[in-house]
């Protein structure tokens, strides 16, 4: 399918082709964002709020620091490992504005992660929180990396109460693991060196790299896919023209410089990186950063202080905060938008959160290779529950069959894409990129998907999690989400295992609600509900289930584990 099947699909308001002449470079986006919205607030966190001017300052003192205290040079790799903290988006914005290519990293990740991340990308400097302090401590000596710029979860918030909360951090919660990292800057010294300087300009065009944003490594070890300046800014007109979708009204849905965007996702994450410090700066919005959103109780807390308008989330983040008591007495007067990706959302979920806030989840596509978004719905009232929408502006699909054939509408098969979106090829990885990548553009995705003949995209699952019940494909997403559906289910996962009879059989992990579920009771429940061979064959009920810190379930470790 060529791009333009999708453009008579469009909503009004929508356009149907995108100028990549618009902008050099994402910094060119940020600077003239932030001339262009300067006293407004750009990004909220701990009760302190930075305005576009505010971002503008501190990156560029970020930014002379890192020319002037260091011989980095533009191409250099620099690694961020944060939590969702105002520093996050001034390390990130300054970085780009030295030339540095950003490697964005899990706070999360373990000492192996780490030392194969930093090695793999060959980088020099590393921006971390004192949180994992120890860790970098451990891993250092096996890396490259040269320069350590430490930040403390206080250092943005006034004098007093910055001392106040580092040492609560440290002291009373005793977060902070004794480590010792005598030649580590610190982040607040950065900026105040930084000051005064102008930064030298750097030249950067749209096939320069921007990212080196690390894929799950779901096979193996994590690949670091190359996006561009041009594959980020493509994506971020991409999202614009989204939200250049005409409301009931007529007029445009989100309006510039006028929404408060609640970001509850890691910005290390590429979806919430491209949509709440990457698209945000098109559309000089707010974002409110939350810093643990397994907090529900804090999260709910300070979302009752604002009017807002979008909220990016993924299923479990949904049902656990409809799950929450408080949730239903926030106001949900201004939410316009609230947008699902990472992993497929359940019908029962988002027939619920309409019913609480009024507000129509909307689920789109995408991948780390992709900047993410590849496709998304429309908004209101045109999204379609259970597919992930047309493709972007810009953006062509095609389903092929195991020897690269392209298939016709309505047939399952491996998705693929092709668009300005779509990465540079996996860092120093020629073979994996070629894999990937064929000589036209078109990137194999690996989740096997059906175009509908009105071009409204369903994808039906991973191909590696297809499960192949005597000779039938059964795909782990659709009995997860018939399970879901039972009242006394919180979450489940499906995995297939050999078995000598079918050559594999269906596997299910339940976590219960509270007061517990009867296996059996589930058992009848599958088999009135699912075609006996997809019925699981093993009901196992679990306390938790393996997650990403994005909430993400991985079926691999249940894989593993069985």
């Amino acid at each position: 399918m060529q791009a333009d099947f999708w453009n008579d699909k469009r909503p009004a308001g929508v356009p149907s082709t995108l100028d990549m002449q618009a902008y050099a470079s994402v910094v060119e986006v940020f600077e003239r964002s932030c001339k262009r919205f300067a006293d407004r607030p750009a990004f909220s966190n701990l009760g302190v709020t930075l305005t576009y001017a505010d971002l503008d300052r501190l990156s560029t003192a970020f930014a002379c620091w890192l020319q002037q205290q260091t011989d980095l040079k533009p191409g250099d790799r620099i690694a961020v490992q944060m939590p969702n903290v105002l520093q996050y988006p001034i390390a990130v914005f300054g970085a780009m504005r030295a030339g540095l290519i950003v490697v964005n990293t899990n706070p999360l990740y373990t000492e192996r992660e780490m030392r194969h991340q930093f090695k793999d990308s060959g980088a020099r400097a590393l921006v971390y929180m004192n949180l994992f302090g120890k860790r970098v401590q451990t891993v250092l000596p096996d890396t490259g990396i040269e320069y350590l710029i430490e930040a403390k979860m206080g250092d943005m918030l006034p004098t007093l109460k910055g001392w106040l909360v580092n040492t609560v951090v440290d002291k009373l919660k005793k977060m902070v693991p004794a480590y010792a990292l005598p030649q580590a800057v610190s982040f607040k010294q950065v900026l105040r060196q930084g000051r005064d300087s102008v930064p030298m300009p750097v030249p950067l065009s749209l096939g320069d790299i921007a990212v080196l944003q690390y894929t799950g490594g779901t096979t193996g070890l994590a690949k670091g896919a190359m996006l561009t300046h041009g594959n980020l800014v493509a994506n971020m007109l991409q999202v614009l023209a989204c939200f250049s979708q005409h409301g009931p009204d007529g007029q445009k849905l989100l309006k510039d410089g006028e929404e408060v965007m609640i970001a509850p996702l890691p910005l290390y994450h590429i979806y919430a990186f491209t949509a709440n410090c990457m698209c945000m700066m098109v559309t000089g919005n707010h974002n409110v950063l939350i810093t643990n959103p397994r907090d529900i109780p804090g999260f709910i807390k300070e979302l009752g202080k604002w009017r807002f308008s979008a909220l990016l989330g993924l299923n479990t983040l949904f049902v656990a905060l409809m799950d929450h008591p408080g949730f239903r007495q926030l106001d949900f007067s201004a939410l316009k938008v609230t947008n699902s990706g990472g992993t497929a959302l359940v019908k029962a979920t988002a027939e619920r959160w309409e019913q609480l806030t009024g507000c129509r989840i909307v689920e789109g596509y995408g991948l780390t290779e992709t900047s993410p978004v590849a496709s998304t719905n429309p908004y209101g009232t045109l999204a379609r529950l259970g597919t992930v929408g047309i493709p972007v502006v810009g953006t062509a699909f095609k389903v092929i069959d195991a020897d690269g054939n392209e298939l016709a509408l309505g047939e399952p098969g491996e998705l693929c894409i092709k668009g300005p979106q779509v990465m540079k090829g996996y860092w120093q990885q020629p073979d994996a990129t070629a894999e990937a990548l064929d000589a036209e553009g078109w990137f194999k995705t690996g989740d096997i998907a059906v175009i509908d003949p009105d071009g409204f995209t369903r994808i039906v699952d991973r191909k590696k999690d297809m499960i192949i019940v005597s000779g039938f494909n059964v795909y782990p997403n659709e009995v997860e989400e018939v399970v879901m559906g039972h009242p006394k289910v919180a979450n489940c996962a499906a995995i297939g295992v050999p078995d000598e009879r079918s050559g594999e059989a269906v596997k299910l992990f339940v976590v219960p609600r509270e007061g517990g579920v009867d296996v059996e009771e589930l058992k009848a429940y599958c088999k009135a509900n699912l075609t006996g061979y997809k019925v699981p064959k093993q009901i196992v009920l679990r306390e938790a289930l393996p997650m990403t810190p994005v909430g993400k379930i991985l079926r691999r470790e249940l894989r593993d584990a069985s």
